[in-house]
């Protein structure tokens, strides 16, 4: 029997997707509910799974753009497995593959690709990260630059041992160039920054803030906050702390603005940033006001995971008020972020550099950060910017008064 594989939807809005990546051959057996193809659209990137086992035929060819229900591929559900491929993994799906996958890794001294360069399948690329393995490990193993979950099981029979390392071309004075179709996604991200540069009148304010404290209480509790909420202290489950609070005092920065109306939230969706293997998103924490720094920790690591495995949804990554986005992680000691339309505001971090500042007439080494926040000038004046940033700064160089909707707890016991 004949399956038509359908190109999917990632949401209602949507009418086209683009053919990203096939991740089998034209003819390959494949089991059931494989990963076959990743799918691109101008939100999100998805997964084909094959519905049924058998042989498949692709119908569209890499980088093509179909209209969402074109039929991509046809599987042959009466084609035999090959002899050699066992019935236990050819059945077996994606969440029943063992917990326990043992590798035996070859040491070649040869240099091979960064993971970076390799094309690693969301689910190989878990089983990968759950054995504390890199792409360059196994890569040295297989000879070849994608891997499957096919690999992987391989490699953990030893099948892929007889396999010929990876050899390097060697490459000198090359002037070639090579063109890559841009996906859909990242057309789109295109479109939108250009659009936003264009349509409102952005601006930015910085400030600097003394790391000390927040670092002094990671330093004291990270270890017990593991131990009882299963995630570390970090630093952005603090801004968003911090900017919830300072959202409710200045709720000009939580607006947006739609035709000639102004709306005001009276709530924050926070979006944070995340460099995702197809291109920057925005996954969103709703009504982070209402959450514990322990809760937001937890969120940020679960969408963040998602974000990385190309698993993140179009609903998830919809309706934010306010984004932070953290370029320190690069290695960026300062920029201005752009604008997340709709919204009005973004908060940029960077990297922390110990350098000197004066305190109380003495010179001493303290933990800095660059703070900038993007503004669009039609909905924020000057003064909310500025006076914003300012608070979120005086939170975050003084956590306690997080607990205290920004004010000074002796003034709050005093009732003044």
């Amino acid at each position: 029997m004949i399956i038509d594989i359908k190109a999917p939807t990632p949401g209602e809005s949507i009418t086209e997707v683009q053919v990203a990546n096939w991740l089998v051959q034209n003819g390959d057996y494949v089991a059931k509910d494989v990963e076959i193809a990743e799918i691109d659209s101008d939100k999100a990137t998805l997964t084909v799974n094959a519905e049924v086992a058998g042989v498949v035929t692709i119908l569209v060819e890499a980088g093509e753009t179909v209209s969402i229900g074109t039929v991509i591929a046809q599987i042959d559900s009466d084609a035999k497995a090959p002899e050699g491929i066992a019935a236990s993994v050819t059945e077996k799906r994606p969440e029943a593959l063992p917990q326990t996958i043992e590798l035996e890794i070859k040491h070649v001294s040869v240099p091979a690709p960064v993971d970076s360069d390799l094309k690693i399948t969301p689910l190989a690329r878990k089983i990968m990260e759950e054995k504390h393995l890199t792409g360059r490990e196994v890569l040295e193993q297989l000879g070849h630059t994608r891997i499957t979950k096919q690999d992987v099981l391989d490699a953990s029979t030893g099948k892929a041992s007889a396999l010929p390392a990876f050899q390097p071309a060697a490459v000198e004075n090359s002037r070639e160039v090579e063109r890559k179709k841009m996906s859909t996604l990242r057309i789109k991200l295109a479109q939108r920054l250009v659009s936003v540069k264009n349509e409102t009148a952005m601006l930015t304010t910085f400030n600097e803030v003394n790391m000390s404290q927040i670092m002094s209480l990671k330093k004291q509790y990270n270890d017990k906050f593991k131990e009882q909420f299963g995630v570390g202290i970090g630093f952005m489950s603090f801004f968003t702390k911090a900017i919830t609070i300072a959202l409710a005092k200045f709720p000009q920065v939580n607006a947006m603005i739609d035709g000639d109306e102004l709306i005001f939230h009276k709530y924050a969706d926070v979006g944070i940033a995340v460099s995702a293997p197809k291109g920057l998103v925005v996954p969103v924490i709703r009504n982070a006001e209402s959450l514990s720094l322990s809760q937001i920790e937890l969120r940020i690591k679960e969408l963040a995971g998602k974000a990385r495995e190309n698993k993140i949804t179009l609903e998830e990554m919809t309706g934010g008020t306010f984004t932070i986005t953290n370029g320190g992680v690069f290695g960026s000691m300062m920029s201005t972020p752009i604008l997340n339309p709709p919204q009005s505001a973004i908060l940029g971090m960077h990297n922390i550099i110990e350098r000197p500042i004066a305190v109380n007439g003495q010179v001493v080494i303290a933990p800095m950060m660059y703070v900038a926040l993007s503004y669009d000038h039609r909905v924020i004046d000057g003064r909310e910017s500025v006076s914003f940033l300012v608070m979120v700064k005086d939170l975050l160089e003084n956590p306690a008064k997080m607990l205290f909707e920004g004010s000074e707890p002796v003034k709050v016991l005093l009732g003044i």
